[in-house]
């Protein structure tokens, strides 16, 4: 067992809502001189950009893992991690086919660009993945878990966006045993608030859409390796394995 400093919610040129700034060599440069070992790219309901980023982040010798933030019908927020890029690759044309068919206003969302490792374009999406998928919140967990992918809610203590925000509650189903924290939460504080909540894990991580977020924040994973799958065992705590997220970096 080992421990990974981790940010797994982490944006790309891709996602309307961030800088262009955020290009492949620029982002593992970041976490490079942070510290931070395994990230994962996570954009808006698509993962067009992984392969650029996977393959960036190998060359440096980072630990990467596919992701996607998801946006269901109710407006939830749910990242998904997948180990097996075929698989994930499946999963967001199955994601794709799910979203509205609302075109993208670049003026007032920004841009959303599609590269490759050597940060060429090779298309700018039209699509409007800022929006929401027709899946609702149980529908998207067992999609993700159809294609071999791990679910976790992604900033439960946002005011928007959240599974809480948006039901008031964290339902009993679909069951999350990890949970996705804000960058700056006082978690010690929140498990006060919330004691129901305390037999969860917490991931920390950025959620960043601009550089200058980067390399602040992070969570710790104890685990024997750095992927989806020793993360869904930390999930169960299985052997010694578990998420620290209660310091900030």
């Amino acid at each position: 067992m080992r421990c990974y400093r981790a940010d797994l919610h982490i944006h790309s040129v891709l996602s309307p809502c961030g800088g262009l700034e955020m290009a492949p060599s620029a982002v593992v440069n970041k976490l490079l001189s942070s510290g931070i070992e395994w990230f994962a790219i996570t954009d808006h309901n698509s993962m067009a950009n992984c392969p650029a980023y996977e393959a960036v982040a190998r060359k440096a010798g980072l630990h990467f893992s596919w992701g996607v933030e998801i946006q269901s019908m109710e407006e939830i927020h749910i990242l998904a991690y997948f180990d097996d890029p075929k698989m994930a690759q499946d999963f967001d044309r199955e994601l794709y086919g799910s979203l509205l068919p609302i075109a993208n206003d670049p003026d007032y969302f920004g841009d959303q660009v599609i590269i490759d490792e050597n940060e060429n374009i090779l298309k700018v999406e039209p699509l409007a993945l800022i929006n929401s998928s027709m899946w609702d919140l149980s529908t998207v967990v067992e999609r993700i878990q159809a294609f071999g992918g791990f679910a976790v809610p992604a900033h439960i203590d946002a005011t928007v966006n959240s599974v809480i925000s948006q039901l008031g509650f964290l339902p009993p189903q679909p069951e999350f045993k990890v949970l996705g924290i804000s960058a700056k939460l006082d978690l010690q504080d929140y498990l006060s608030q919330h004691p129901h909540m305390i037999d969860k894990q917490y991931m920390r991580a950025s959620d960043a859409h601009y550089l200058a977020d980067l390399g602040h924040t992070c969570c710790r994973a104890y685990v024997q390796s750095a992927s989806v799958k020793e993360l869904m065992l930390a999930a169960d705590k299985l052997d010694g394995r578990y998420i620290d997220s209660l310091n900030k970096n």
